[in-house]
């Protein structure tokens, strides 16, 4: 009798410290969808994180990255939303400006960027605009007298609708090529003379081209997000016209404070979800992602799920007047 009850009391204990999550995830494979070309600082951060993540998810499922280009990371988002399994086994390095692009109502948005489940970004990110060298145009005001042809992804993209917004408010010339599919794409046209200038983050640089810097490749005329300690450029919202201009460009630009996102899918069960969330933010505390990081000169400022879903919730509760401005930016 008395052994009877000793089993009774291990299948029990047994069956309370069961973890559902890890059972899910175990010998699992997450897929990790990274919407633009490879070695960009999206790419490079994404496949950063899936190098390390995997550890703290319970069950350690394995990750692989996979480069899902189209639309300037419109086609991954639209496949997150209606094709991938809505089960925690798929994560998405999302473009930042997507929300908003939801919000103006563009088309071919297929997605509710309010249904997805935001997991952290490693940092928020400064925008940058940049001109090559040997362009000729060092400042803002050089950027007003002449064309500046610049490189981009597509409409609605981050690499169009920065320089589109400082033209409309500011008074500069620079003049739209489309049709990269990334950003090192951009940075190959810039050294091959095809361009002359190009949106991306301050963090990208140091990433991705440090001997630019170094060198003077390039004049950073403007930036716009958070500004960082170890850059002295305008701030564009410093020398908006008004109060409501300031607006347009903190919604245009509203995802700066999102950094480079990671998600997953709408309709997640909630537990699974918060292991994602708590995974990523051991994630980036762990000693050997910081080394990396430092070594890929990443800044490691993170931004946690709960408050990237507060962000993104208030971008797409923009007030309408504001949204009707910046559609034809953003479309």
């Amino acid at each position: 009798m008395l052994a009877a009850c000793l089993g009774l009391a291990g299948l029990a204990s047994e069956g309370a410290s069961a973890d559902p999550v890890a059972d899910f995830y175990r010998g699992k494979t997450i897929s990790v969808l990274i919407g633009v070309s490879a070695g960009g600082e999206y790419d490079t951060i994404a496949r950063l994180v899936a190098r390390h993540i995997g550890r703290y998810i319970p069950g350690q499922p394995t990750l692989v990255p996979q480069n899902m280009v189209g639309a300037s990371g419109l086609k991954m988002i639209n496949y997150l939303a209606s094709v991938a399994p809505h089960d925690g086994t798929f994560i998405g390095m999302i473009q930042e400006g997507l929300p908003s692009l939801q919000a103006v109502g563009m088309a071919g948005v297929q997605f509710d960027a309010g249904k997805f489940n935001w997991l952290g970004a490693i940092a928020p990110t400064d925008e940058t605009l940049t001109v090559w060298h040997g362009a000729g145009v060092a400042t803002l005001d050089d950027a007003r007298r002449r064309d500046v042809v610049t490189g981009a992804t597509a409409r609605g993209s981050i690499t169009y609708t920065f320089p589109t917004l400082v033209n409309e408010l500011l008074g500069t010339r620079f003049k739209l090529v489309t049709g990269y599919s990334g950003g090192n794409e951009i940075n190959l046209a810039m050294e091959r003379g095809e361009v002359e200038a190009r949106n991306n983050t301050w963090s990208s640089w140091k990433a991705t081209r440090p001997a630019w810097l170094r060198d003077r490749k390039i004049s950073i005329i403007l930036q716009s997000g958070p500004r960082p300690a170890d850059l002295d450029a305008p701030l564009f919202a410093d020398l908006a016209a008004n109060a409501e201009d300031r607006r347009l460009i903190e919604f245009v630009l509203s995802g700066t404070a999102l950094g480079r996102p990671l998600a997953t899918t709408p309709d997640v069960p909630p537990e699974r979800v918060a292991a994602l969330r708590a995974a990523f933010d051991a994630t980036v505390k762990d000693p050997d992602f910081l080394a990396e990081a430092k070594s890929l000169r990443l800044d490691v400022d993170p931004i946690h799920g709960v408050d990237m879903q507060q962000t993104v919730a208030h971008i797409l509760d923009t007030p309408p007047d504001v949204v009707r401005r910046a559609k034809h930016l953003l479309e």
